[in-house]
């Protein structure tokens, strides 16, 4: 599946993307913005180190993907489920795994993103009456 505007990420590729995007103050900037246009130049001109020659949408794209498939796998994994999984699922879960409770607790509204065990525990409330 080649992504929009350009040849199939590799291996390394999405390695130096990840240690690039595990650069803490990388990610506080992500954390903190939508309009991160900016943020993904840096990211380039990163990966242009290594030899990579990525442009900022490229980057973002792929970046919006990892986090997309990183999410699903999770979610599947705390509903009990081990058939889904991801090549770089470690190395994601060591950037993203410590923000999604900040995240849950932020999205009230959003049900999908609470723990299992939230739900349960406000349940066992309401049916007590």
């Amino acid at each position: 599946v080649a992504n929009e505007g350009g040849k199939h990420w590799t291996v390394n590729e999405v390695r130096a993307l990840i240690r690039i995007w595990s650069d803490k103050s990388i990610q506080q900037q992500l954390e903190g913005t939508v309009r991160n246009k900016r943020i993904f130049e840096q990211v380039a001109a990163r990966l242009q180190k290594f030899g990579i020659d990525r442009d900022w949408k490229q980057c973002r794209t792929k970046y919006k993907n990892l986090k997309h498939e990183y999410k699903n796998v999770k979610s599947a994994q705390d509903s009990g489920s081990t058939s889904k999984s991801m090549k770089f699922f470690n190395e994601l879960d060591a950037i993203l795994g410590h923000c999604t409770m900040e995240q849950a607790s932020k999205s009230d509204n959003d049900e999908s993103e609470r723990p299992p065990e939230w739900k349960e525990a406000k349940s066992e409330k309401d049916s007590m009456g």
